[in-house]
Order: C-alpha cells, then sequence, then structure tokens
C-alpha cells in the first residue's frame, strides 16, 4: 500500500463508485499533499471541497474532500502546478476561499445576476462588470499584447495577455469564463437521461467523450452497466470523435504554417469522416448518440459500411500526411516550439497525433468487424447514489463526478482536460516569440468551451 493511500484510507468514506470518496481532515489533506500524487480534478459543493488524485505508487484513483471552515480551506495551488485554476472557479461558484491560493475571478466576469451563484446563500448582484485582472510583470521596456477574447472565424472564446521583451514573450497569463454557460445549475434536479444533453453540448470537439463520462458516472452511481452493443457502439464512436478532433488539429497547424496542400489533404480526410458519422449516427459530431444506459439509437448499416472504407482509405492517406509533416518546410517552422517537459515540442506533438490516428483507426476498423448485437440501453432505476466516470478524449482524459438524490441529480461536476492544458500553455510560451504564440497554442490543442461550465 502507498502511503497516499494510507492517509486516505485512514479518512472517513463515503460511498463512491467505482472509487469510494474520503473525507479527510485538515492534517490528512496536508498530509496527502506531501506525497506524490497528481490532480486530475477539484470542485465544491455547499459544505466541502473535492479533489480527485492520481496515485501512481498504488495505481489507483483517490476521490478525497476536505470540509469548507468559515468559507476557507486548505489550498492546493501551493502543491500543484495548475491548481489555481480550479481555486479560483471553486471562489467563482462556491464563495469557497483557498488559504493561502488564488482568488482572483475565472469564470465570473461582473455579469451573473448573483455573485456566488451555487452558494447555499447567493452574494448580491455585483454592481459593475470590472475588467479583466492579470498579473503584472515589472519593467520599463515590457509591454502588453491582449489575444481575444473575439478573434477571426469560429474559434472558442478566450483571453490570452502576452507580456513581451521587444517579441519575446516574457510572461503568458489566460482568462475564461466568455462564454459560461451555468451548466452545474441546469444540470441539477433533473433525471440523468435530461442532463445527458448538457453534458453533450459543453464542447463539440469531445461531446462523445463527455457524453460517456457522463453516462459511465450515471451508470456507476446506479451499479448498472449498459447492453454490450451499445458499449461496443460507445468505444467506435470515441475513437472516430478522436480522429476527427486530431485531424482538425492537423489542419488549423497545416494553415497556420501556410501549407496549403497539406491544408488541403487534411481538411479533405476530415469532411469524408464526418459525412460517413452524419450517415452513420445522424450527426456530424455524434452529438445526443451516447446516453445514461446505454445509446440513443442504432448505427446505419450502409454508414457502417461506409466508415470502413473511409477509414480504410485514411490509412492510405496517412504516410503521405506524415511525410509532409516531417518535411523541411513544416517540421523546419514547428520544430523547437512550445516544449512542454514530457510532451515535446510543436513537431513531435502532431507526429503523436498522426500515430493516434493510425491506431484508432486500425481500433475501428477491429470494431466495425465483430460489433456485437442486442439491446441499445436499458432503463435506470430511480435510486441514489455517487459515481465516477471517465472517458479519453483526442485532448486528454475527461472525469465527471455526480451525487444522484432518488433518479434525481443533485450535484454535478465534469472536468475538461483543459483545466491542466491551459496552464501548461502559459509556461510553454514563455521564452516564445510572439509570432509563434498561435502556432504554440495551436500545436496543444487548447479547448475552452469545455471549461467554462
Amino acid at each position: 500500500m502507498s502511503q497516499a493511500l494510507a492517509v486516505v484510507q485512514s479518512a472517513t468514506m463515503e460511498p463512491c463508485r467505482p472509487w469510494p470518496r474520503y473525507i479527510l481532515t485538515g492534517v490528512q489533506w496536508s498530509a496527502l499533499m506531501r506525497e506524490p500524487v497528481s490532480l486530475l480534478a477539484a470542485w465544491a459543493d455547499t459544505a466541502q471541497v473535492h479533489a480527485l488524485f492520481d496515485d501512481p505508487a498504488s495505481g489507483s484513483v483517490l476521490p478525497v474532500s476536505v470540509m469548507v471552515e468559515d468559507r476557507t480551506y486548505p489550498a492546493l495551488s501551493p502543491h500543484f502546478h495548475g491548481a489555481a485554476l480550479y481555486e479560483r472557479a471553486i471562489h467563482d461558484l462556491w464563495g469557497h476561499a483557498a488559504a493561502g491560493g488564488e482568488v482572483r475571478a475565472w469564470l465570473d466576469h461582473g455579469h451573473w445576476p448573483h455573485t456566488r451563484p451555487l452558494a447555499m446563500r447567493p452574494g448580491p448582484r455585483p454592481p459593475t462588470a470590472d475588467p479583466p485582472e492579470f498579473q503584472e510583470t515589472p519593467g520599463e521596456t515590457l509591454m502588453q499584447w491582449p489575444v481575444g477574447p473575439l478573434g477571426p472565424g469560429i474559434g472558442e472564446a478566450y483571453h490570452l495577455r502576452l507580456t513581451l521583451d521587444g517579441t519575446q514573450i516574457v510572461r503568458a497569463e489566460s482568462r475564461l469564463g466568455y462564454t459560461h454557460k451555468g451548466t452545474l445549475t441546469l444540470m441539477r434536479a433533473k433525471s440523468p437521461r435530461i442532463a445527458a444533453r448538457f453534458a453533450a453540448r459543453l464542447a463539440g470537439d469531445a461531446t462523445v467523450a463527455h457524453s460517456i463520462a457522463f453516462a459511465a458516472a450515471t451508470e456507476a452511481a446506479l451499479s448498472v452497466e449498459a447492453p454490450p452493443r451499445a458499449a461496443a457502439l460507445r468505444t467506435l464512436m470515441a475513437a472516430l470523435e478522436r480522429i476527427g478532433t486530431y485531424l482538425d488539429d492537423l489542419t488549423a497547424l497545416a494553415g497556420l504554417v501556410e501549407a496549403a496542400h497539406l491544408h488541403g489533404r487534411c481538411g479533405l480526410q476530415q469532411e469524408y469522416l464526418r459525412r460517413g458519422l452524419a450517415t452513420t449516427f445522424g450527426h456530424r459530431l455524434m452529438m445526443d448518440c451516447v446516453v445514461p444506459g446505454g445509446v440513443s439509437g442504432d448505427a446505419d448499416a450502409n454508414g457502417l459500411s461506409a466508415l470502413r472504407q473511409i477509414l480504410g482509405a485514411l490509412l492510405v492517406e496517412l504516410p503521405i500526411i506524415r511525410g509532409h509533416f516531417q518535411g523541411d518546410a513544416v517540421a523546419g517552422r514547428l520544430t523547437g516550439l512550445g516544449v512542454v517537459k514530457g510532451a515535446g515540442d510543436a513537431a513531435g506533438r502532431c507526429l503523436r497525433r498522426l500515430n493516434a490516428i493510425g491506431a484508432d483507426a486500425a481500433s475501428a476498423i477491429d470494431l466495425l468487424a465483430d460489433l456485437p448485437k442486442g439491446l441499445l440501453t436499458i432503463a435506470l432505476p430511480l435510486h441514489s447514489g455517487e459515481g465516477l466516470g471517465q472517458a479519453a478524449s483526442a485532448r486528454g482524459d475527461i472525469w465527471h463526478w455526480l451525487r444522484l438524490d432518488h433518479g434525481q441529480i443533485a450535484a454535478v461536476f465534469p472536468n475538461d482536460p483543459g483545466w491542466a492544458l491551459w496552464p501548461v500553455a502559459e509556461a510553454a510560451l514563455v521564452g516564445a516569440e510572439a509570432r509563434d504564440a498561435a502556432l504554440i497554442c495551436c500545436s496543444l490543442g487548447l479547448p475552452a468551451s469545455g471549461m467554462d461550465l
């Protein structure tokens, strides 16, 4: 047993499936912070702050909670990179302040009808909207360059504030919340089947992954399983969604480096796939196809046959696309950009996407050849329970947590990979040239919508 697991299991256990949740004292919470665990997510309710950790020593996921006292709780950000964003969101939504951590606004831009909307007693209407608050970097020769929140095209809204020394970036800081949806409130007091529509609309490039994670959390809380055919269709849709998102990223990167021929090749493969998905599942993004208990409908037989051909053609095209990305014109522009520890540079991230496309396409072809028959969904009991669900998206792992009260959602939190990616992007931009900022951000595949809860 790892030391982190020993600390957690000495606390009071709450029933949560498939991993029990433990309520830690302040001393136990601080002891866990000193262990070599990774923070996966953090959120709150009216009385507690919750966190989800990965303990590599035990290979276990550790959901834990700590009580909020006098509207404060022990901060996570002194121990975990990127935890400040969770602390800022928790303060905006529930009003709990991280002692020794961050309390600057993140999601609340001063336009909500009330402050602290998820608190037991929400605050009064803010008098005026405040300008975004960014950290200052002292220096007479420095200038600030605001990027966003609105830009060309139909991209996601985010504000990236770059501090420049000449043309070199010395600080990068992001601000989201421009498309805040009120999702946590909208999902409460609804059945999982109804609330699933909100989960599916958190992020267009991960609608299947978010739907699977939400469905898995619901099914874990109720101790039920989706039928085998539904589970297989979910796995297939998740793989196809990742392929589509990877192709979107590669198309965008090719456009930014002005590789028109490569841009066209990637975009054409992406369009073939989207049309195949529309024929097979009734929607180009497969939105609302996954529901708690199974899937909303069966796949079209002709569409499944078309997908096999589309994926086969993609596997033939993939070495050609790879060759272009490894050519001097493109690789020379991407090599060395946005170096991230453990994730390499922009060129390396492109090649990993290409490898992932090949692996997911081969896996999808195997699934298409042997889809099980049978039911597509099961009825959900009107029981109480708490569950965690996970799904793999093109951006990283997605986690959903929920608590059900007699079949209705009492509390919920969806964790998008963007919470981890934006702090990584801020660090990767430091030292880069300002003209390379868009390339670095695109190579990291930064999502914004899934964080604007």
